[in-house]
C-alpha cells in the first residue's frame, strides 16, 4: 500500500499512497486572494489571448496521457485539460480542497448505504476536438486507466464493483458502472462504502476521453479532453504547450475559470538557472516542486518580494516511533522525544521550506486542530532538560535506539539522533538509499525503532493521512503504519469516519480534530511540520490573481499577464 511520492519517481507499490521520498520544500498553497469563482472570463480563444506565459519545470512529466501520468509535473498539467465528473475548487488554501462538480451537473446522489453513486452529465459538453461528450465516455476512461496500469488504479479496482474482474481480463467491461448516453445518467456501484470516493473521481486519471481512444499510452500525442486547456506540441523530455481550448468558454462550467493566457512549458533541470530566468522575467513561473537555491531566495527577498512567497503544502514530515517495542512502547518515553524536538532546527535544515507543527493533518486538511500542541510550542526549541527527566521516570534511560533514514535526509537523522542522546538514550544511525528505504522500514520484521518519513497526500481527505496510524494497514510488507500503532479508538473512528462521503467532511470536522488531539497526546509519532513551496513569478505576472491550489500548485487557469 506504500507507493510513489507525488514529487518523486520512486514507485514502491502499484498504489499512489505516498510515503514521500521528496526533497524538502516540495509544496502547495494557502492565503492569497482566491480567483473569483464561477463563470468564465477571458476570450476563450488562444489566438486572442495574451502570452503565452512561460513555465520552467524541473523535470518532464512522467506522461501527459491522463490515464498514465501520476507525478506532480503531470497532474498540474492534466487537471485543467482532462476534467472528470468532479474536480477541486479553484481557490487558495483549505478552500481549494473542496470537491466541486466539473462535468457532472451537480453533486451525486449517494444511496444504498453509501455504495451507489448516481449523477448526470452536463448537457452540451464537447471535447477539445469538437466531438460531443457522452456518459459512456466516463466508463471508458476508467477502463482505460485500469488497462494502462495507471499507478493509482487500485482506487478503482478495490472500490468499484466489477473493476477487478475487468482488470484481470475476466470481464469485457466494469459491471459496477452503468451509463445512459440518452439521459446522461451515470451510476457507480461500490463494493463497500468509501467516503473518499469523490476524491477518487477528481483524479485527472478519471478525466473523460472519447470512447474508442486507443488502449495504449499516448504521452506524445495526448487524446482529446474536456477542460480550459488542451495539450499540444509535446517534445518528449523538453517542452509542451497548453493551448486554450476554443470550445471551453462556451461551455461555461461554474467554478472553473476560462484562461486568458496560453502556457509554454519547458524543462530546466538546473534550479539556479530556472530561478535566474524567472527573477529576470525571461520566464514567468518557477517550478513549485523545486526549492529555490539559497542565493536565489536572498535575491527574491531583496529584489522581488512582491512576487515571491512560501505556500504551505499538504505534506507532513515526521519521525515514526516503533510503539510495539522498547523503548517507545512506553508512552512517557514517546512524550519525552516529542518534548525535546527542536522543530525550528529542522526548519533551518529544510532551508526554511518547512512550517513547524505537531499534528498529523496539515493545516489545509479538514480536521487540523486549533488547539495548542500538547508538548510545547512547535515554534520553540525543545525542552531537553524536561525530556531527560521524563526518560528517567520512564525507566528507559540508557537503552539503545537505531534511527533510520534515507541519504537525502541524513542531516535530519543526525539531528534526531543527537536529541535522543541528549535526553538519555544511546542512539546510532542507519542511513540507506532512497530506493530501498521505504520498502525496508515498512516491513515490520526489520524492527526499525525510529526513522524519518514524509507523506504527501493522495487527495485532501483526512482518511488518506490516517493510513499512517491505522492498525489495519500493518502487513508483513508495505505497511503504512510504520510505528505499528494499534489504538482501538483510532481504528474505530477511521472505520466510521472513512465511510462518510467527502461532501460531508465539514460536518465531522470536530471528530477529526478530537482524533488528532488524542493522537498527538499519545505521541505516536514525532511530527516535525509541513512542507512549503516557492511561489515565484516574473514581473509581468499578476501575482495576486494567481491561485495556488493546495492540490496541484499554481493554477495556470488563473495566470494573468499585466
Amino acid at each position: 500500500m506504500v507507493a510513489q511520492c507525488r514529487r518523486g519517481d520512486t514507485n514502491l507499490n502499484s498504489r499512489i499512497n505516498r510515503l514521500a521520498i521528496a526533497a524538502l520544500g516540495c509544496a502547495a498553497a494557502a492565503g492569497l486572494a482566491a480567483c473569483g469563482g464561477g463563470g468564465s472570463t477571458g476570450t476563450g480563444n488562444a489566438s486572442a489571448a495574451a502570452g503565452p506565459a512561460t513555465v520552467v519545470a524541473a523535470s518532464a512529466p512522467d506522461s501527459l496521457d491522463p490515464q498514465v501520468g501520476a507525478t506532480t509535473s503531470s497532474t498540474e498539467a492534466t487537471w485543467n485539460a482532462y476534467l472528470g465528473l468532479y474536480t477541486y475548487k479553484h481557490a487558495n488554501g483549505s478552500a481549494g480542497t473542496q470537491v466541486i462538480p466539473a462535468l457532472a451537473a451537480g453533486m451525486p446522489s449517494i444511496s444504498q448505504g453509501g455504495t451507489l453513486y448516481t449523477t448526470t452529465l452536463r448537457k452540451g459538453l464537447v471535447f477539445s476536438n469538437g466531438a460531443p461528450v457522452k456518459a459512456g465516455d466516463f466508463a471508458y476512461a476508467i477502463e482505460r486507466a485500469i488497462k494502462l496500469n495507471w499507478e493509482g488504479k487500485s482506487f478503482f479496482t478495490e472500490n468499484i464493483a466489477g473493476a477487478e474482474a475487468y482488470d484481470q481480463g475476466k470481464a469485457s467491461s466494469i459491471s459496477g458502472i452503468k451509463t445512459d448516453d440518452a439521459t446522461g445518467q451515470i451510476q457507480i456501484k461500490l463494493l463497500a462504502p468509501y467516503g473518499a470516493f469523490l476524491n477518487v473521481l477528481a483524479f485527472p486519471a478519471a478525466g473523460l476521453v472519447p470512447a474508442g481512444t486507443p488502449m495504449k499510452a499516448l504521452p506524445n500525442d495526448p487524446p482529446p479532453g474536456v477542460g480550459p486547456y488542451e495539450i499540444a506540441h509535446v517534445k518528449p523530455g523538453h517542452s509542451f504547450e497548453e493551448q486554450i481550448d476554443p470550445h471551453w468558454a462556451a461551455q461555461a462550467v461554474p467554478g472553473i475559470p476560462t484562461p486568458t493566457v496560453a502556457i509554454q512549458v519547458s524543462v530546466q533541470s538546473n534550479p539556479g538557472a530556472q530561478a535566474d530566468e524567472v527573477l529576470s522575467s525571461s520566464a514567468d513561473l518557477f517550478d513549485w516542486n523545486t526549492p529555490l537555491p539559497p542565493a536565489a531566495v536572498a535575491q527574491a527577498q531583496r529584489e522581488a518580494s512582491s512576487r515571491y512567497s512560501l505556500e504551505p503544502v499538504a505534506q507532513v514530515s515526521f519521525f515514526f516511533l516503533d510503539t510495539a517495542a522498547a523503548p517507545f512502547d512506553n508512552a512517557l518515553a514517546r512524550e519525552a522525544v516529542v518534548t525535546a524536538l527542536n522543530r525550528p532546527a529542522f526548519q533551518k535544515l529544510a532551508s526554511g521550506y518547512l512550517q513547524p507543527g505537531c499534528y498529523l493533518l496539515p493545516p489545509q486538511i479538514v480536521g487540523h486542530p486549533s488547539a495548542p500542541c500538547p508538548y510545547g510550542s512547535p515554534t520553540a526549541d525543545g525542552d531537553v532538560a524536561k525530556a531527560k527527566e521524563m526518560v528517567q521516570r520512564s525507566g528507559t534511560a540508557g537503552q539503545s535506539v537505531t534511527v533510520w533514514g534515507d541519504t537525502p535526509h541524513k542531516a535530519f537523522v543526525d539531528n534526531f539522533a543527537q536529541t535522543l542522546d541528549a535526553i538519555g538514550y544511546k542512539a546510532s544511525e542507519r542511513v540507506i538509499s532512497p530506493a530501498t528505504y521505504y520498502p525496508t522500514v515498512a516491513t515490520p520484521k526489520t524492527g526499525a525503532q525510529a526513522g524519518f518519513a514524509e507523506y504527501a497526500e493522495d487527495f485532501p481527505n483526512p482518511v488518506d493521512f490516517y493510513q499512517l496510524l491505522n492498525g489495519n494497514t500493518i502487513n508483513p510488507e508495505g505497511s503504512h503504519d510504520l510505528g505499528l500503532v494499534r489504538d482501538s479508538m483510532i481504528d474505530s473512528e477511521i472505520e466510521t469516519l472513512g465511510k462518510l462521503p467527502t461532501s460531508r467532511l465539514p460536518s465531522v470536522a470536530g471528530r477529526w480534530e478530537a482524533l488528532e488531539e488524542h493522537t498527538a497526546k499519545q505521541a505516536y509519532m514525532a511530527v516535525i511540520g509541513y512542507q512549503e513551496a516557492p511561489k515565484l513569478t516574473s514581473a509581468r505576472v499578476d501575482f495576486g490573481a494567481l491561485v495556488f491550489s493546495p492540490v496541484y500548485g499554481p493554477d495556470w487557469t488563473t495566470l494573468k499577464l499585466k
